[in-house]
């Protein structure tokens, strides 16, 4: 489906906030969290402080709450209402936000989403991952394929916005399976899919078994191919693949996800958490007690990194190049000038050669079929020091 690359070009602000707990730890998973709810209460408690120390740092509207993690579904509502009310009396928040909740299906309940759906929350991200035990099991996932089903049936009762998370590229997960787990989700008329390949990260569980033999790695040529199903069946579903890994009916795209692609001011709270205020980035450190303690003192447990012009157009260029509204010449020109645009367009040209990017209303995009490459497009893009 053609979008004008304008569409949902204005930025709107938003607020992440990280629960850093999990009831257990997945073996790919290399996000800051605890598998201990010991200290629940008081990172929560430190999180609200958090809120009130930067309530100035993002003088413009925010028009979307993000609760992430580890697992946000965790937190019961009383405890996500508390937080979202402490955002409206200190930041000026739209009268209509989207506010979002990452849950696991093993937290999903009836009493639960019949709870969540009197909150002001009004989308779910819910980590289903597959549908099949097997795949559940290699990746130490809490719940079981039943609680998948279940949590899906039940969500979709209480909510009409709801996102699922599958992952592709498992070593045993056949083409058909795969194409099963699709047909699922489209049998619960989810509005919105995020889906990603099996990573293998540094220090994960997964990485320690695949390097002692006990599982095997993931193929890349797997994963190539239940992508390009994965592209194929959600086009034919009529789902935008409006960035790489997200695929959402018209209406239903992640608001604050695509503010963070079109470079959005966004403040991040809770451990671990980053923000950025469109030239600098900032990140809490990824320890509870070490944040939980600077916090007690009034202080912010963060790094800064003032981003350089190069920086900042790298990003746009890597960020652009996945989503269907490609990288915005006019922006870079409006932002940084035209020799900045010579210069990305010097490191486009091969590109646009080959046919892999074409110029479309002053915009460069990819072309889809090329998507499986676009990190290594993106990095032959970026500009060096001048």
């Amino acid at each position: 489906m053609y979008l004008r690359p304008g569409f949902i070009l204005r930025l709107m602000a938003g607020i992440y906030i990280h629960i850093p707990f999990c009831k257990q730890a997945c073996y790919y998973c290399d996000f800051h969290f605890s598998t201990s709810l010991k200290n629940k209460d008081s990172i929560l408690s430190a999180i609200e402080t958090e809120l009130v120390l930067r309530k100035n740092e993002i003088r413009d509207t925010i028009e979307t709450i993000y609760f992430g993690g580890g697992t946000p579904s965790l937190l019961n509502t009383s405890e996500i209402e508390r937080v979202i009310n402490l955002i409206r009396k200190n930041f000026k928040v739209t009268e209509f936000p989207e506010i979002t909740l990452e849950a696991n299906p093993d937290d999903l309940s009836k009493n639960k989403l019949d709870e969540l759906s009197r909150t002001p929350v009004n989308r779910l991200s819910i980590g289903v991952q597959s549908f099949f035990d097997e795949d559940l099991s290699y990746m130490n996932r809490a719940h079981n394929s039943r609680q998948a089903m279940a949590s899906m049936e039940y969500a979709s009762k209480w909510f009409d916005n709801i996102s699922m998370d599958l992952i592709y590229g498992i070593p045993q997960l056949s083409e058909e399976r795969w194409v099963k787990n699709l047909e699922y989700t489209f049998d619960f008329k989810v509005e919105h899919i995020s889906s990603y390949a099996l990573t293998v990260e540094p220090k994960t569980a997964l990485d320690h078994f695949i390097r002692k033999g006990k599982y095997k790695a993931p193929s890349e040529a797997l994963a190539e191919k239940h992508f390009k199903l994965l592209q194929e069946l959600t086009g034919a579903k009529d789902f935008i693949q409006y960035e790489i890994s997200n695929f959402g009916r018209k209406g239903y795209f992640s608001t604050h996800n695509t503010s963070y692609w079109k470079g959005a001011k966004y403040l991040g709270v809770g451990p671990s958490a980053h923000s950025f205020d469109g030239t600098q980035r900032s990140w809490n450190v990824a320890n509870n007690a070490r944040y939980m303690k600077s916090i007690e003192k009034g202080e912010l447990p963060s790094e800064i990194e003032k981003l350089t012009v190069e920086d900042r157009i790298n990003e746009m260029i890597m960020t652009g190049i996945r989503t269907i509204w490609g990288i915005s010449i006019e922006d870079i020109v409006s932002n940084f000038g035209e020799t900045y645009k010579n210069l990305l367009m010097q490191q486009a040209e091969k590109h646009l050669k080959t046919g892999s990017l074409y110029n479309r209303e002053n915009h460069l995009i990819l072309k889809p079929e090329k998507y499986f490459l676009a990190d290594g497009i993106a990095s032959d893009m970026f500009l060096i020091k001048v």
